[in-house]
């Protein structure tokens, strides 16, 4: 026997699927990030500037925040180096997450790495031979660069607009790659969709064992289903509905569980060799930062799937002493869940879709406290300012806290639980 049944040998197909689903879904989902982009008149190597903060509308990216305006840009290396500038943003928080085709951060400019004054950096791709202070080595051809700029409150808008049009790219001009299958694909489509994107984007070194164990379906010599008898398509059918089960119980939060809330592993953004992990984040926190940028942390809830029930009331209370602790900025977000694991803003008679520290009108005991509100229904007047609506069926809490401090990371800092009414 010789290459493709030799793998079948030592992997049975169904493994192989599991692996594969798992594997392929993040490069799926940016490319369907891409395909939305150009439906609405993107370019490659371009910036499209969000000048409004995310709401219920919309739903172009699962678990947006509320709290920051975006730039995003799909890149392509193959052609030659892009440069992009950023402004200076002074005591302004400001981060572009570079991502590679597989959803890894590979570097994250801004605030925190390069500094408030801003600057240009050109971004290679990875066989490019450029070296420099401020030169960018990218893995794979193909970048997801994604920017966000803090606007402080609704009267900070057209001043963080303003820091927005700085952020800009100067690139070759390229032809966008082809739509792909998306996630709801047909097996046949989505690992043909898998294929195309792996060999475009080569995968790492680092993947060697897993690529040998997806060897079966022969992905990357191009993916032909219809070489695969009824028996082994059972296998492969069988395979894909344990990944696509298994995914649903992922995002961005990892095990570890605590006082009500799961806290993210130390991977987030730069996975490794964690592909269920990566692939859980890609469905239910696609672009999340890695956690020394932004700590992201879930509610566990009441109910099944770790959410809550808008029909109850709730509150979160922190001590004078026990905010959370940033460097930039913090804020509890709400969300809908969608059943495919998906969370979006949802529609409320504040049009709030997150509390925090910059949340106008917020009002603190007089001890200094904190009591946050949520739920369905009105708590009434006295309430209102630190309201966060709920819809009146399930819903997902997520903190984030930029800048984390020391001691949130290290994990001497927990959030306080979240308490049913």
């Amino acid at each position: 026997m010789g290459g493709r049944e030799d793998a079948m040998a030592e992997t049975d197909l169904k493994t192989a699927a599991t692996e594969a689903w798992l594997y392929g879904l993040p490069l799926v989902e940016i490319a369907t990030t891409r395909s939305r982009g150009q439906a609405l008149g993107q370019s490659m190597n371009a910036f499209a500037h969000v000048r409004n903060l995310a709401n219920h509308k919309h739903r172009a990216v699962t678990t947006p925040n509320n709290d920051t305006l975006y730039s995003s840009a799909h890149l392509d290396l193959s052609a030659g180096p892009v440069t992009i500038t950023l402004p200076a943003a002074g005591e302004r928080y400001l981060s572009l997450q570079l991502m590679d085709a597989y959803t890894n951060s590979f570097a994250v400019l801004g605030t925190r790495t390069t500094g408030p004054n801003g600057g240009t950096f050109t971004l290679v791709g990875p066989t490019e031979a450029a070296e420099g202070p401020r030169v960018v080595r990218a893995p794979t051809n193909h970048v997801w660069a994604l920017a966000r700029i803090l606007v402080d409150g609704p009267h900070d808008l057209e001043a963080a607009r303003g820091v927005q049009a700085g952020v800009s790219i100067q690139g070759p001009a390229v032809e966008a790659p082809p739509a792909v299958a998306q996630r709801g694909a047909p097996w046949p489509e989505f690992f043909a969709a898998v294929s195309t994107l792996m060999r475009l984007n080569p995968p790492p070194a680092t993947d060697l064992a897993v690529l040998e164990r997806m060897a079966p379906l022969g992905l990357l010599e191009g993916f032909d289903p219809s070489r695969f008898s009824a028996a082994e398509i059972a296998e492969i059918e069988e395979g894909v509905a344990e990944a696509r089960k298994a995914v649903r119980r992922g995002g961005i939060t990892g095990p570890n569980y605590i006082e009500g809330w799961s806290y993210p592993s130390s991977k987030l953004g730069d996975f490794g060799q964690d592909y269920r992990y990566r692939a859980g984040v890609a469905l239910g926190g696609l672009a999340a930062l890695p956690v020394v940028e932004a700590t992201y942390m879930r509610g566990e809830g009441d109910l099944p799937r770790a959410l809550y029930d808008g029909n109850r009331a709730y509150r979160l209370h922190f001590a004078a002493d026990r905010l959370p602790p940033v460097n930039s900025f913090w804020s509890l977000s709400l969300y809908e869940a969608t059943e495919d694991g998906q969370f979006f803003f949802t529609d409320n008679p504040l049009d709030r879709y997150a509390i925090g520290d910059r949340t106008e009108g917020l009002t603190y005991n007089d001890d200094g406290s904190l009591d946050i509100w949520i739920g369905h229904a009105d708590p009434g007047e006295g309430r209102r300012a630190n309201w966060l609506p709920a819809p009146a069926g399930p819903f997902a809490l997520f903190m984030r806290t930029y800048l984390p401090k020391p001691e949130l990371l290290d994990g001497v800092y927990r959030l306080p639980p979240v308490e049913a009414l």
